[in-house]
Parts: C-alpha cells; structure tokens; sequence
C-alpha cells in the first residue's frame, strides 16, 4: 500500500540531528548525522506533492523532487536514487552543500507555520544508502565511439560534463592544476560541510568508467591548448574562477592579509596530510589569533568557521550590509553563530594599521539607502562612527574574478566578455573558436556549484550535437583528430605532467 503523502499537517519538520557546537568546534567532520530509514521517509512523506512544483521551478537542475520523495516516502528508494540521479550528476554532494533555504526549500509551499520539507537532507540520505548499496555504478557507455573530448578543469562542471560525455562513448582526458580532483569541492569548501572522500569516491567511479584524468597539469605551461585542439575532437573549458577579488584602503598590502581561497586550500590540504609551509610557518594558521573576515558570503561562512576550529582567540565577520541582506546561506550564518563567531552588520574597512603586519583594521559603520542599479540597498557611512577591531590575520573574501585565459592559453582568439569571462553562444555553449566550449563559473562568473553541474551537463550535450553534426557533414569516412586521442580501455590511473 502505497504511503500517504502530505503528512505535514500531522508530522513536524525535523532535520537531521546537528552535533552540539561544542564537539563539531574541535574537528573538520560534517555536522549533521544521518537520516535512518524510517526518518528519511517520515520526513519525505511530508511533501504536499503540489500540482506546481516550486522546489523544482527554483533548482537550477530542475531537479524531480516531488517524484523522488514520495519514491523515498514509499520505501523505493533505489528508484528514488534512479530518478534524482537521472538530472543530477553528484545528488549527495548537492543535498549538503546547495543553499536549500534559497532554492528549493526556500520555495516550497507549505505554509511557512508548517515548515517546508527537508529536501537537501533526504537528498543526501537516498545518495548515501545507494553507495552503501552498491546502486551507484560508474558512468560507462554501451559503447564506443571513436571520438576524445578533452576537459580542462576537474571542477563540478567538468566532472559533470565528463559523466555526460563518457555515458555517450568519448573517451574524456580531465586536466586540472591540482593534484586532486573537485576544484574548489576539495580545497575551497571544507569538511565540516563535505567530507573529502566524498569527491574522492566518485573519482574511483570516473576511473573505473576509463576517464582519465591529467592532475598537477596547468594548460598553457605542460600541455598546450593548440595541441589539444589538434588532438581532441572538441575541447571544454571549465577552469572556474579563483583570483581573488582585492582590498582597496590605506595598508591593505600588509602581511597578515590573506586571500580566501588560499586559507582554505592550507586547511584543506592539512586534513589530507600535505605538506604546508605557509600554514606551520603560521601564515595561514589561525590558532591563538584574533581573526577579522571581510564578506558576507558563503566563502567568508567557510572562512568564519574554518578558524573557529583552528583555535582562533576570537573570529569576527565584518559585512557591510545587515543579515536580512546577506548573500550567503542563513543556515550557515545560524551554525557560524552556534559556534562563536561576531557578525559585526553594517560596517566596512576603510584601512588596516600596522608596521609590516596587520595590527587592527578600522572601519566605519554603514547604513542602507535607496535601491541602487542592481535592485539591493546602497550602503552608505555613518559620519563619525568609526572603530577599530584588534587582529593579526584578515582574510579576504569578496568573491573572484576570472583569470586571463586568452593570455594563459596562448589563444588570443579566445573571445572574453567585459567581466573577463569567457564568451559563449548560450544556445551552443560554443566559444569564438570553433570547437571549443565553455562552461561553470568561467561563463557566469563565481555562482553555486549546482548551476556549475548544471552548466556542465548542458555544454556536454551541446558538444555532442555539434560532434555529431560534424560526423554528418563529414561522411561515413571521415578521418582526423575526431577519431584519435585516449581510448576508453587505456590507463585509468592518473597521469602527472612531467
């Protein structure tokens, strides 16, 4: 008998439990336990299976999830997992670290007395059971054929496109600067949000599907980007964005100041066991310090609690706006908060004093005004209210900008936007050279990961058409580097740049 759904008149909303913050202060494990079954369909069963679906107008996946819930609420829960893995390439990375409160449940229709369903946390638990069930197979094809795809960039939109891509029998060659896979999933967002081995275990799943992945390779200085136009039947740009966005004022190039990105990439690669100079040299280190975040996103949220469990002597956010207008997740400013962290609302730094190091920041506090071009309230100084905040590390996070790739690559060519993004037809994901396509945070600039996995499902299916077309016009003989490159049944195991 098949359960009753809309049970959220009768049962309350009811999240995972969250660690106390006093235990989840002293390490880099997730937060959250598990759902057990009985749990997980209880709380599915709370879908009101409405005939307009917000939650799946509002995913930019448009993720099927009132079908899967009422699938988990029923106890079918592989075929919850066939249904939410069928438009999302990476379910379990997306139910912990997608900004539920501002997308699908952030839209769902139950009244708000009521509280909306736990989307993400089922999410995560019918992803997890398939693992532990053996459900989850690697995206192998049914059958080759003959063509190479060449991805530069091991993020969540080239790992996306790189399943694609596989399942309709290329033979996909990865390269990356790192030396591990999930772009900023590995060394921009920190455990206690999403375990490593998370990314980890899809990586032995790609493999084992015969993509290859060239690691510790950086496009432009150990392989050229002419050379695998040559080589590949159609290249995918999908490097991200990761130059920091800078401080402007009076002392901001003190030591002391730090990029976001570099802080959590040191923290990171010290949960893997690497070797860190800067960090046990204490560049990067926030034990026993007094730590000052600039930015009111979910990098400087990463940033705030990623010191708190280093050992900071205090952690303070200074953001310029109030909460109400914050564009980070509110659940994570909650679990910030549980944790120790200052918000200090409306207020900017307007320099950072010391000799070489910084010493404190002063900054002036702010207040909202009229609307300004992009719809959100201007922010202006408070005449006379200036303060000071004592610290001896600053870390940046204002956002990022995309990197000179034309430059980097060798490819004037290579049409950029104003933004210094890269620039498509959006109907083609095709960039200004032919054969080259674009996808993630160097199209749209720094954004969600769900809209980079997105992005890179899409550009996979438009690079298949446009192979495919190409085949067609070409004739039953064509011949050329659309039939060269890796084949699937090569070496799997990661190859290292010389």
């Amino acid at each position: 008998m098949a359960t009753r759904m809309q049970q959220f008149v009768r049962l309350p909303q009811q999240p995972p439990r969250k660690r106390d913050a006093a235990s989840r202060r002293a390490d880099f494990h997730e937060i959250y336990t598990d759902f057990d079954i009985p749990a997980a369909r209880e709380q599915a069963s709370r879908c009101s299976q409405c005939g307009v679906p917000f939650c799946q107008v509002h995913c930019p996946l448009a993720n099927n999830i009132p079908d899967w819930l009422k699938l988990a609420a029923e106890g079918r829960l592989e075929e919850a997992y066939e249904v939410s893995s069928a438009t999302n390439s990476f379910p379990e990375i997306c139910g912990r670290i997608c900004p539920q409160d501002r997308l699908c449940e952030g839209n769902c229709v139950i009244e708000k007395g009521y509280d909306s369903v736990t989307i993400g946390a089922v999410e995560r638990f019918v992803t997890d059971h398939a693992f532990a069930r053996g459900w989850v197979k690697p995206p192998s094809p049914v059958a080759e054929n003959g063509h190479s795809v060449a991805i530069i960039g091991a993020g969540p939109a080239g790992l996306a496109a790189a399943a694609q891509l596989r399942r309709r029998g290329y033979a996909v060659e990865v390269f990356d600067r790192h030396d591990r896979i999930g772009g900023l999933l590995t060394y921009g967002i920190p455990g206690f949000k999403l375990e490593k081995q998370l990314v980890q275990r899809r990586r032995a799943l790609f493999e084992e599907a015969g993509i290859r992945f060239r690691l510790s390779c950086e496009i432009g200085r150990d392989v050229g980007f002419a050379e695998l136009r040559e080589k590949h039947a159609a290249v995918l740009v999908a490097t991200g964005v990761y130059k920091a966005r800078e401080l402007a004022g009076p002392g901001s190039g003190l030591g002391g100041i730090v990029p976001a990105l570099d802080y959590l990439t040191a923290a990171s690669r010290k949960t893997f066991g690497d070797a860190v100079p800067a960090f046990d040299e204490g560049t990067l280190d926030a034990a026993g310090r007094d730590v000052v975040v600039i930015g009111g996103g979910d990098t400087a949220m990463d940033c705030l609690r990623t010191a708190i469990r280093q050992g900071a002597r205090s952690v303070k956010c200074l953001y310029r706006r109030d909460r109400a207008n914050m564009p980070g997740s509110m659940r994570e400013v909650k679990n910030a908060e549980e944790e120790g962290v200052e918000f200090v609302w409306l207020s900017q730094p307007e320099a950072f004093l010391g000799s070489e190091k910084v010493e404190s920041v002063r900054a002036v506090r702010m207040h909202l005004g009229l609307p300004d071009a992009s719809g959100r309230q201007s922010v202006e100084p408070v005449e006379g209210s200036h303060f000071t905040l004592p610290t001896t590390l600053v870390v940046k996070a204002l956002g990022f900008d995309p990197e000179d790739l034309p430059a980097a690559f060798e490819a004037p060519d290579l049409a950029q936007t104003r933004r210094g993004t890269v620039k498509i037809d959006h109907r083609s994901f095709m960039t200004s050279l032919p054969g080259v396509f674009a996808a993630g945070d160097i199209v749209r600039g720094a954004s969600l990961v769900v809209w980079a996995i997105r992005d890179g499902r899409d550009a996979a299916a438009r690079m298949h058409a446009w192979i495919s077309a190409q085949d067609a016009a070409a004739g039953p003989t064509a011949t050329g580097p659309t039939a060269t490159g890796p084949t699937a049944t090569g070496p799997t195991a990661t190859d290292r740049a010389a």
